[in-house]
């Protein structure tokens, strides 16, 4: 093959597989062949000639009626098999030891089991007065950073329902106890994209927790630092933004982009 074909060749791959990732970002059920015309800055009748050869493959599926694409089962099955070898905990551990040596304290992964957020994994620094978690104790939703950031992240039906649920009981004296007090703080958190807590969980701690998402905007994880009060609540805001950016490279491993959640 000359070198120009080669190269003619590389660019329609390319092409298809920006049609095929377009999918998978765009957020939306199905797409029309004028919307990925425009959205790529191909022609249509470039568009036509990918999705054929993508439906040959079964890697996009058209709807005879509305003339639109969605992916199809071989598209799904790849993503399967990347979320199959994808291990939370794994993918999470050297955030986890970084974002513990910047700022000195713990931090934690918490995932959500239900009605409850539990702690799956923690980096502890070496320091003489320091917090340290328990692995595997459900906690409820309501109580402390990690629990808040994960509901508050969750679908607005599934809040309410929670809430319907569940009497806020407190853990501590500063536990939100207080529905209505809840939900305008859980809205707060969806707007800054961290949650803070000061003793609400358990006293003489100071904590905040960024959520990680998936690919469709769901919360999978809350990632967070603690630390004893006295030390850690005069630093806690220069720490946020590592915070944060550590949950938006493992949102990011799980797909996750800007804007889709």
């Amino acid at each position: 093959m000359s070198e120009e074909n080669s190269s003619r060749s590389i660019a329609a791959v390319e092409r298809a597989m920006d049609v095929l990732l377009l999918f998978g970002r765009s957020g939306r059920a199905d797409l029309g062949v004028t919307e990925i015309a425009q959205e790529l800055h191909i022609t249509k009748a470039v568009v036509h000639r990918i999705l054929t050869a993508l439906r040959n493959r079964d890697l996009v599926l058209a709807d005879p009626v509305t003339r639109r694409y969605a992916l199809g089962p071989a598209a799904i099955s790849l993503g399967r098999a990347y979320l199959a070898r994808t291990d939370l905990r794994t993918m999470a551990a050297p955030e986890l030891r970084r974002l513990a040596a910047q700022c000195g304290e713990t931090a934690t992964l918490s995932i959500r089991r239900g009605d409850t957020r539990l702690y799956v994994d923690q980096v502890v620094p070496q320091q003489e007065l320091r917090i340290e978690v328990a692995l595997g104790i459900p906690y409820p939703l309501h109580a402390g950073s990690s629990s808040k950031v994960v509901l508050a992240f969750m679908p607005e039906r599934e809040i309410e329902e929670y809430l319907s649920r569940h009497e806020l009981e407190p853990i501590t004296d500063r536990t939100v106890t207080d529905p209505a007090k809840l939900r305008k703080e859980l809205t707060a958190i969806r707007r800054r994209g961290y949650a803070t807590s000061t003793g609400e969980r358990e006293g003489g701690s100071v904590s905040a927790a960024a959520p990680v998402l998936g690919h469709d905007g769901h919360v999978l994880a809350a990632l967070s630092v603690a630390g004893p009060q006295s030390r850690f609540k005069p630093r806690m805001a220069e720490c946020v933004p590592l915070l944060m950016a550590a949950a938006e490279r493992i949102s990011a491993e799980f797909g996750h982009r800007p804007g889709t959640g």
